[in-house]
């Protein structure tokens, strides 16, 4: 009997997991795309939007506890796992002082724990020639004030991920980090929490269909790294040429923030 061929898509439920679960449903290689996201209501109307091949699991993976319901239909079942996309994370605008503990250690959790977990749940049931992309984000690259928890738990996906790509060279699995620009979903309304400091300006902003196709397109290509459009590479290229204070007092700038009012 031919062994089961999945996908994993976290985050699934809208914005860009929703698109990757979509598009990733229309590769004939792939026989169930496994969908995960917080909200069952939420996931049963991605689920249905999406048509056949989608099977959806209700998982907060901040939570330890419920990961289990992952981890048990893959030990039940033994299916190849061919590809893993980490797409569930938020974001929230504001000062280190805007943030409760609870809201900052849950932001930590499913940003990086979720990240982490799951890899190490789905990587023993991958061969030679699977993929995990993990999404982390161009504010990966250097420390932003006033989004600074999200860009460190971006910037431990990124290191994270290129250096689980070397590490599984040997098996033929292939990590490739997405680092895409401002998205045109959801996650800026729930990051605003009405800080008095805030972000404000979201340049160049693009659609999930594009970010997803060209990481897709990279994975397939063994690329470690996929950035989508020509801003957010100069921006790449930038955070590597300047101090991280230069660049931090230019992203001050551009969001009119002043940290000393």
């Amino acid at each position: 009997m031919r062994q089961k061929r999945i996908a994993i898509v976290t985050g699934a439920s809208s914005g860009l997991g929703k698109e990757f679960a979509r598009q990733i449903s229309k590769i004939q290689t792939i026989d169930e795309v496994w969908c995960i996201a917080r909200h069952p209501e939420k996931l049963q109307q991605a689920a249905e939007e999406l048509g056949a091949g989608i099977r959806t699991f209700s998982i907060d993976l901040s939570k330890k506890e419920q990961i289990v319901n992952i981890k048990k239909p893959l030990e039940q079942e033994k299916p190849s796992v061919k590809i893993l996309v980490n797409c569930a994370g938020f974001a929230k605008f504001g000062s280190y002082d805007d943030l409760s503990l609870d809201r900052s250690l849950n932001l930590i959790d499913v940003n990086i724990k979720g990240v982490v977990s799951m890899g190490l749940l789905c990587i023993p049931y991958m061969k030679k020639g699977s993929h995990i992309i993990n999404i982390a984000s161009i504010a990966s690259f250097q420390p932003l004030p006033y989004l600074n928890l999200y860009s460190a738990t971006k910037a431990f996906v990124k290191n994270y991920s290129r250096a689980l790509n070397l590490e599984l060279k040997d098996r033929g699995i292939h990590v490739t980090t997405v680092c895409p620009g401002w998205i045109k979903t959801a996650l800026y309304e729930r990051a605003n929490i009405g800080a008095k400091k805030t972000i404000h300006h979201f340049h160049c902003m693009t659609t999930p269909d594009k970010v997803a196709r060209h990481a897709l397109r990279d994975a397939a290509a063994g690329r470690e790294l996929s950035v989508y459009g020509y801003s957010n590479k100069l921006c790449h290229l930038m955070s590597k040429l300047c101090p991280h204070k230069l660049v931090m007092r230019a992203w001050l700038l551009y969001q009119h923030i002043n940290p000393r009012r």
